[in-house]
Parts: structure tokens; C-alpha cells; sequence
């Protein structure tokens, strides 16, 4: 059981910081791209996915994290 955990603890890392290194400055990254026009102002729905995506994974990690410390105490 620990090693499965541990395996998508790792993959979980690199999905987070995959998604992490998505995100950046204003009219930069997947909002920047394009998808809607700079006019509207606002966030683009790219962009709230992608923040969607990273809270979604980061709460995933770190329920993870406490089961994996559960687990080796």
C-alpha cells in the first residue's frame, strides 16, 4: 500500500508542477494565447480552468501527503 502511494504522490508532483509552471503574468501562458480577445478583461476560461486544475491537484497531494505519513508512522 505505501508504494502505491508513493507512486502517485510522485505523479501527483509532477502534474502540480506541470500546472504550476502553466500559470503566469498577465497576458502570458494559456491566457495570453489568444482564446478570447484582451478586450473583455477579466480572466479567460482557459485560465480558470487551469487555477480549477491546480487547486483540484494541490488538495489531491496533499490528502496524499497525510495518508503517506499515516501509513509509514
Amino acid at each position: 500500500m505505501i508504494s502505491v502511494l508513493a507512486v502517485i504522490q510522485v505523479l501527483l508532483v509532477f502534474v502540480l508542477v506541470a500546472l504550476v509552471l502553466m500559470h503566469s503574468g498577465r497576458d502570458a501562458g494559456m491566457g495570453g494565447m489568444g482564446f478570447t480577445p484582451a478586450s473583455q478583461g477579466g480572466t479567460h476560461i482557459v485560465e480558470r480552468n487551469l487555477t480549477r486544475f491546480t487547486a483540484v491537484f494541490g488538495v489531491l497531494f496533499f490528502i496524499n501527503s497525510i495518508v503517506l505519513f499515516r501509513y509509514l508512522r
